[in-house]
Parts: structure tokens; sequence; C-alpha cells
């Protein structure tokens, strides 16, 4: 296949992997050209060596570049996947310590104690245009799928801003749905259909059926019967974990994925108003970001022992399975005209999540051919999960958007004030100045004047 396809930010090296590997075991894409990109070279060097030895070793003929130059990657390419983070994790945990000190907890906006706080979104948003303005100009037709946070402001922000962009935003948050359906027994997938519109971490499920049957009442019946003991027995629940179920009963949809986790997307904010409350509802935010952290930075260290490591086969250790990811897919949809219905974060000119503005990125089933995206309707949600959404993820995100657009330092103060964790104008200020002070944020303080 003579396609292109740069990764930028290929320095996040088991995302990388995962897509070579992914790849790897899609034949319509054996023979493409992968321009792998990234700023730290040594991370850089690291996963091509791997990349290029677990190609090898599956015995599949790919062209794999390395570069530091982003647009030597971008240039002439058919796709472009950005998983790019800009402002590194510590910057994120410098700024949650001094948002503890000022009273803000688990189970806030998206906009501090969460992985999409306005600190490093500002980074984010940075560079998301600078990637698209290189697109536009040295690969036009491009298609620009984008993967690193926020998919969400990330999606909304460049449609509005470049709309002759071809653009779609993935998350594997959706996937807690095979988990809900593994728990109930059901363990084919390709028997399972479903319905989960929202907007990125903040999606519900409305409809699941298997082999054309209605799950929900199966769903309920669990809760009823086996939840209780489920939740006695384990410390880790996954998806049908007591805040998701009631959320459930209270909203008239489940809520997947990052939408109510202990983590990433810890909402509501109710469910964690002091550690005892936590508890009660079997939440464990802070364990959740330690693991993530401390489990990514081994993650980093693995790479680089097997990649220096000749004598070591990369596919003991990565074994020739797919990910269960949809960016290949996805992929390989557009490239080789291969429909398939997937879930992606597409503006919702369509009216397909009724009720959100449709300026605004959406979450829904899409069509990928040959032609491009085809976002498809959904029946919607519910009157609360809507009403929600539109309070604590698009008012919120359109706040953002409108003080990184006029470099607004008193919107940026206005969001904070939209935090639930906020009990004063002094708290937001101080808030906001102790984490503009940081030396590494000059440019956000210019830039928000």
């Amino acid at each position: 296949m003579n396609k292109k396809i740069a990764i930028i930010g290929a320095g996040s090296a088991v995302f990388s992997l995962n897509m070579i590997r992914d790849i790897c075991l899609t034949p319509s894409l054996h023979g493409c050209t992968v321009a792998l990109m990234d700023i730290n070279l040594e991370r850089l060097d690291a996963i091509h060596t791997l990349c290029t030895r677990y190609a090898a070793e599956v015995g599949i003929a790919l062209r794999l570049e390395k570069t530091t130059d982003r647009r030597e990657a971008i240039r002439g390419a058919d796709v472009v996947v950005n998983s790019a983070l800009a402002a590194g994790h510590q910057r994120l945990r410098d700024g949650w310590e001094i948002a503890r000190r000022h009273g803000y907890r688990w189970g806030s906006s998206l906009h501090v104690m969460h992985d999409e706080a306005f600190w490093i979104n500002f980074y984010q948003l940075k560079l998301f245009e600078g990637v698209i303005e290189d697109v536009l100009e040295l690969a036009p037709g491009a298609h620009y799928v984008k993967v690193a946070n926020p998919v969400m402001a990330g999606v909304t922000h460049l449609a509005r801003k470049y709309p002759q962009a071809k653009i779609i935003g993935l998350c594997h948050g959706f996937g807690g749905v095979y988990d809900i359906a593994h728990r109930l027994g059901l363990t084919d997938r390709d028997k399972l259909s479903y319905e989960i519109p929202g907007v990125n971490h903040f999606v519900w499920l409305t409809q699941l059926r298997y082999d054309g049957q209605d799950v929900m009442p199966l769903l309920d019946k669990w809760i009823e019967e086996q939840a209780p003991a489920f939740w006695a027995s384990t410390e880790h629940h996954g998806e049908l974990n007591p805040k998701k179920v009631d959320l459930y009963r209270r909203m008239g949809a489940f809520p997947i994925g990052d939408t109510a986790s202990d983590g990433g997307g810890s909402w509501g904010w109710w469910y964690h108003v002091d550690d005892a409350t936590e508890r009660r509802w079997a939440q464990h935010p802070g364990r959740f970001w330690h693991g993530f952290f401390t489990g990514g930075e081994a993650e980093v260290a693995e790479i680089k022992r097997i990649s220096s490591d000749t004598t070591i086969k990369v596919t003991d250790h990565f074994k020739p399975v797919h990910s269960h990811e949809v960016i290949v897919p996805v992929i390989e949809s557009l490239l080789c005209d291969m429909p398939r219905v997937l879930i992606g974060n597409v503006v919702n000119r369509g009216d397909y999540v009724p009720g959100v503005p449709r300026d605004f990125a959406v979450e829904v089933p899409v069509l990928i051919n040959g032609d491009g995206l085809h976002p498809k309707p959904t029946a919607g949600l519910p009157p609360a999960p809507l009403a929600w959404l539109l309070r604590d993820c698009v008012a919120q995100v359109n706040v953002e958007l409108e003080a990184f657009n006029r470099g607004s330092r008193k919107l940026l103060l206005e969001l904070i004030m939209m935090d639930p964790w906020t009990r004063s104008m002094e708290q937001a200020c101080a808030l906001l100045e102790e984490i503009l002070a940081l030396p590494y944020h000059a440019d956000m303080r210019a830039h928000y004047r």
C-alpha cells in the first residue's frame, strides 16, 4: 500500500507500539509508510527500534521513519494521528497539589481536578492548532485523527476555527460497555449492538442489545440480585460499581467509561464531598491516579529496556493480537474504503445528539469509508443527563474556548468559578494566580492577559 500515516507524539511508547501491532495485523495496510515523530529523541529512538523489530518478527513489510520535525512527518501524509501531550504529567500534578491546598477535590469540573485541567489544555490547544495548520498546508486532504486530550474541547475548537479540515476524535472510554456485557455473560462482541450518545468523557448507555435482544432488563436483574454480593467480594468493580449503578437508577441511562469513573472523569461531585463519602461509594481517585502515573513510568522504562536488548523478542512481551483500539480500524476504513461503524467524536452539525449545540463536538456512531465520515443520528439522552451535559460540559468548554481565543484572564477565572468546589471569588483567584505563577507557565501568563 502506497499510503503514509504520521504519528505525532510517537514517544507515547505503548500507544505507538499498539498502533504498529494493529497495522501489522491488518493486511490491507501492509507496505504503508509510518512516520514516527516526537520531540524527545531518546524515547523516539526507543519506539522506532521496538516497532522495527516487531514488524520484522511478525514478517510484515512496513516503512518506518522517525523524525523530531513535525512538518517532515506530516508532509504528504494521508492520515495524521495526534497523540502528543505538550505539557507533561508533572505539570498536571503540580497544579493538582495547588488546587488541593485551596480546597478542590476529585469530582470537580473537567478543568481543575481532572486530566483536562485548564493549565494543561492551554498547551494542548496551542499544539492542536499548530498540527492542523501543518496538515492543511503540507497534507491537504489528509484525515486528522485526534486521540490526545482534550478530545471534546479540541475537536470543538478545531472544527470551529478550521471548518475545512477532516477531523475525528477518538477515545476508548466507550469500551466500558464490553465490561458490562462480559459481567452479564455476553462474551461475543460481534453480537453486541449499542447506543452510547453524549460528549467525550460524558457518554451514557441508552440501548444495549445482544443478538438482537434487549439486554437492559438483564442488567436491571443483575443489579437487583447480584450487585451487592459482587461489590462485597472485590474492590475492583469495573463499570458496574456502586456510583455508576446509582447514577443509572437516577438518570435513566448508564454512565460509561470516564463519565463517572474514580479517575479521569470523577463526575459527579456529590460522591466525593469527603473521604467517608468516597469510601461509601467505593471511589478511590487518589489510588487510581497514583497507579496511572507509576504505571506509565514503568511502561516507559520497560519499553526502553526491551528496545536496548536485542536478545529479547518483542512479540514475547507484546503478543501479536489486536489491541481492540479503534484507531487502526478507522485508518483502514478511510484508506481502503472498508465501511464500518465506529464510535467517534465529530461536530454535531446533523443534530446527532439532540439538544447539544450544532457547533459542539459529540461522541456518536460514525460510518467510515473511503468517502470519509458519516455520523449517525442517535435517539439522544434522557432529560437529566442532557441537562448535566449542557451545564458541566458544553457551558464550561465554551467558556474555556472563549477565554483561550480572547486571551482573557477574566474568563479563565469565570471557568474556575463554575467548579463545584469553588466557594468564593478569593479562592478562585488564589488558585488561578498561584498556578499561573509557576515558573514554566510564562507563555500562559502572557497569553491570558
